[in-house]
């Protein structure tokens, strides 16, 4: 889904955050293009119960917004159904579907038949080592046609760590850790089939260039956008996705050339039938970074820098 670039740098705040309102809202951190309020993995059991209350009051304050994607991981089903009921929930783009196989799945979709949100599945569980499952999952989903709400599919890269008792190092990208085996896969099971994914996160704070490593890893991938843990990451994975004057040269002449099947532009081969869906992707990217950076621009209101 070419809207799924529109995400940029997902930041996650948890429910139980006491400026949830104004980041939200795009008053506080008015750069972010989307945001991810958390009840799941970020809010503890014993501030559950102050967590939903804070993004109920949240939901009903939530203005209109036309650059912000938000939306909210909920922890379960039950959570999910709560949401759907509360005044406010209107103005959120979809949800984030945590822990998300076949054994969930349709407990999960079956509760948006009456809405016109969007969902984001994350793939963290064993089955995603498992191509079987995943070719399962994936299928399920074309079939029932649940792939046209999906905006794009997220990989809990810490989740699918833990399952292997393991901790993403400090002197290297995921991509070199047992989970690069496991991007591929999803990538090549999923991408194929016109699901966009995006990147896990990068919990290393203090390591800016080994994240800006892992983008060019990210990118070369194909995935779509790269979620945020802070928002001193927001500009890094941001700056990331902007397409390089070059690459943009050989999309468009990719999609002009009309006389030659192959030619040679920059140093390298360029071949019309294998190269321009790469192209279009690419034409994807820029004109959804130009739009963003327009809107950016043209805002106004307390919500705009």
């Amino acid at each position: 889904m070419p809207e799924a670039y529109r995400l940029g740098a997902s930041l996650y705040v948890p429910a139980t955050h006491r400026d949830l309102l104004a980041i939200a809202n795009g008053d506080k951190w008015p750069e972010l293009r989307s945001v991810i309020l958390c009840t799941e993995d970020a809010v503890a059991p014993q501030a559950l119960g102050a967590g939903l209350e804070n993004l109920r009051r949240c939901l009903e304050c939530l203005r209109p917004h036309p650059r912000l994607l938000r939306f909210v991981r909920v922890r379960n089903p039950a959570i999910l159904d709560w949401l759907l009921r509360l005044p406010g929930v209107e103005q959120l783009a979809g949800f984030v579907l945590p822990k998300f196989d076949l054994s969930n799945a349709a407990h999960y979709l079956a509760r948006f038949a009456d809405s016109a949100h969007l969902y984001m599945p994350t793939l963290e569980t064993r089955d995603a080592f498992d191509p079987n499952r995943m070719i399962a999952l994936r299928d399920y989903l074309l079939e029932h046609g649940y792939h046209e709400r999906i905006l794009a599919l997220r990989i809990g890269g810490n989740d699918l760590l833990a399952l292997l008792k393991l901790r993403r190092p400090r002197d290297r990208t995921l991509y070199r850790t047992p989970l690069a085996q496991t991007i591929a896969q999803l990538v090549t099971l999923f991408k194929s089939y016109g699901f966009e994914l995006t990147a896990p996160v990068f919990e290393h704070l203090d390591l800016p260039e080994l994240l800006e490593e892992e983008l060019q890893e990210d990118l070369a991938h194909g995935l779509c956008g790269k979620t945020a843990i802070h928002p001193s990451q927001v500009p890094v994975i941001e700056a990331a996705w902007q397409v390089a004057p070059a690459e943009l040269e050989i999309a468009r002449r990719i999609l002009s050339e009309s006389e030659h099947a192959v030619f040679r532009l920059n140093g390298s081969m360029c071949e019309l039938t294998t190269h321009r869906p790469w192209a279009q992707q690419i034409m994807v990217r820029a004109e959804t970074e130009a739009a963003c950076l327009a809107g950016r621009m043209n805002s106004s209101g307390p919500n705009v820098p």
